[in-house]
């Protein structure tokens, strides 16, 4: 069977690669498209209070397979290859290719080179930006924003600690789906945490448990290590040291460090035990 999360096919449509694997009445090459909003839903279907699945930020690749005529594009992310409907009005052609990326939990782009203008953008973690020149503390970006230079980094700069960069979201407010400190959700914490380390990392946290690391024995997972995983269904957290994690959840509805053994009692305690424990 083909995850639909990750498999651009309906019965209607699918993408060409896919010929000879799926069933769809046509198939066809896609278009790239550039993420221009700060932060866009990618939905699981082409309304506005549709469930949203994940976020893509500013400066992501997307091909678009279809469009519903009615502002909705549905499509592929190139990143993680994501899979859902992304509203029309964030994407625009493909523009210079990145060469940066935030690397603040969020950063603030200014018409000018003084602190003093007001922002013109917020943007989050992740987002991807191509870089022209410098002007003094600032980077400029091929749109003429000015960001502060050290909020960025060379796109294949890596982050010596993801776990440390983990941390960097408590208070963050839960939200489904969400990739940003505006809103995150667990396995989404746990995605942008890794990429920001140059780990690769799928979306979701079942996609997490299958491709991630190696599993620990019942001896091992006594002794927990910082940056191990530890999956239940439907949810991830990251062990921090021997006795505390790190986890967007919805108990408390914010990415919060934690007793480790007090954070499984509860979770058990609503119904579900760890699956497996993985180190990388």
């Amino acid at each position: 069977m083909h995850d639909p999360r990750l498999t651009p096919v309906r019965d209607d449509i699918a993408a060409k690669y896919l010929e000879g694997k799926v069933k769809a009445a046509r198939f066809v090459e896609g278009k790239v498209f550039e993420v221009s909003d700060a932060i866009a839903p990618l939905r699981r279907a082409p309304a506005a209070d549709a469930e949203q699945m994940t976020q893509a930020l500013r400066g992501e690749r997307v091909t678009v397979y279809d469009r519903n005529g009615e502002g909705w594009a549905w499509g592929q992310l190139a990143d993680d290859g994501y899979v859902g409907w992304i509203p029309e009005a964030a994407l625009t052609a493909p523009g210079a290719a990145p060469t940066h990326k935030v690397t603040a939990l969020r950063t603030l782009a200014f018409p000018g080179a003084s602190i003093k203008l007001p922002p013109l953008e917020a943007l989050p973690m992740g987002t991807k930006l191509a870089i022209l020149r410098e002007d003094g503390a600032f980077a400029v970006t091929r749109e003429g924003w000015h960001l502060p230079r050290q909020h960025l980094a060379p796109l294949d700069a890596m982050a010596p600690d993801f776990v440390g960069v983990a941390e960097q979201f408590v208070g963050t407010p839960y939200l489904w789906g969400g990739k940003s400190s505006l809103g995150i959700d667990c396995s989404g914490l746990v995605q942008i945490a890794l990429t920001a380390s140059g780990t690769g990392c799928p979306r979701d946290s079942d996609m997490q448990q299958d491709g991630l690391g190696r599993e620990l024995t019942s001896a091992e997972a006594r002794h927990l290590q910082r940056g191990d995983l530890i999956f239940w269904k439907g949810h991830v957290a990251i062990a921090r040291d021997a006795t505390t994690i790190v986890h967007a959840n919805a108990h408390h509805m914010a990415t919060v460090v934690e007793n480790t053994q007090a954070a499984i009692a509860r979770i058990k305690a609503a119904g579900s035990d760890v699956l497996v424990i993985k180190r990388l």
